[in-house]
């Protein structure tokens, strides 16, 4: 394989569909959305991309099934309130390399184009390197008139602390050229777990401006579990720093495996 290829599986004809990109990122927050949307509501592969961009390795699945790294292409058609059809877009990875990224990112937007997509959604983590108690949602978009549609959705505009670094952000920059319009969801979340507390909060915030039903039960149940594992993970740093003050020759053989 020498260029990102899309195979496509089926044909399929969409209205203006509105882009969900949530490939892998942190937390893998955008990933766990997008993967909870295309079971819930049904959603149909119908396209795949390879790359030689992406690392050079495959993913074991469950039983120790190999699957090789690409990015999978859904969609919907007539989803929710206002019937709109959609394309989400999910995957393993992302591109190996800055110049990886570009090609992908741009093979992407080809893509979508030319079903006629105008509005982009993406959808990620932001870091925080500590437990969060409280997830905010935060924004950022290409035109001052989908901010202040954030804003109105109760999403906080993330202003002057960074960049979005990956597909996330690189295909909205992309897609401005082209005059597609976009917007990146990002859930705050410690970034060393998967986090489905993340997930929900920026489900939540996703269904009630595109005017989706979408049942977070499954993704609640997944919360509670990441609660579980926050708080393992606390008791086994507590338990490291109290033995750090244990002088020496009095260590507990128990921890000893």
């Amino acid at each position: 394989m020498k260029e990102t290829v899309i195979n496509l599986l089926n044909e399929v004809e969409l209205t203006e569909p509105i882009f969900i990109e949530a490939l892998p990122g942190i937390g893998h927050v955008g990933k766990l959305v997008a993967e909870h949307i295309i079971h819930e509501l049904e959603a149909t592969k119908f396209a795949e991309l390879y790359s030689p961009s992406f690392p050079p390795q495959v993913f074991v699945g469950e039983k120790g099934i190999i699957e090789p790294m690409k990015n999978e292409f859904y969609y919907l058609k007539s989803a929710g309130e206002d019937k709109k059809d959609y394309i989400i877009l999910i995957g393993n990875t992302q591109g190996l390399s800055a110049e990886g990224q570009y090609n992908i990112c741009g093979a992407i937007l080809d893509f979508v184009e030319k079903y006629g997509v105008k509005n982009i959604y993406t959808l990620g983590g932001l870091g925080t390197g500590q437990q969060v108690d409280k997830v905010q949602v935060l924004g950022a978009a290409t035109s001052e008139e989908l901010a202040d549609m954030l804003e109105e959705n109760n999403v906080k505009m993330r202003s002057a602390d960074g960049g979005i670094i990956g597909a996330s952000g690189l295909i909205l920059g992309l897609a401005i050229s082209r005059g597609i319009d976009g917007v990146c969801l990002m859930g705050e979340t410690p970034g060393y777990f998967i986090d489905a507390d993340a997930s929900k909060a920026v489900l939540i915030a996703l269904t009630k401006i595109l005017n989706l039903e979408v049942d977070v039960a499954k993704l609640e149940e997944r919360a509670e579990e990441t609660r579980k594992m926050i708080s393992k993970a606390q008791q086994m740093e507590q338990d490291m720093v109290d033995r750090s003050h244990i002088a020496p020759g009095e260590e507990d053989l128990r921890y000893i495996g």
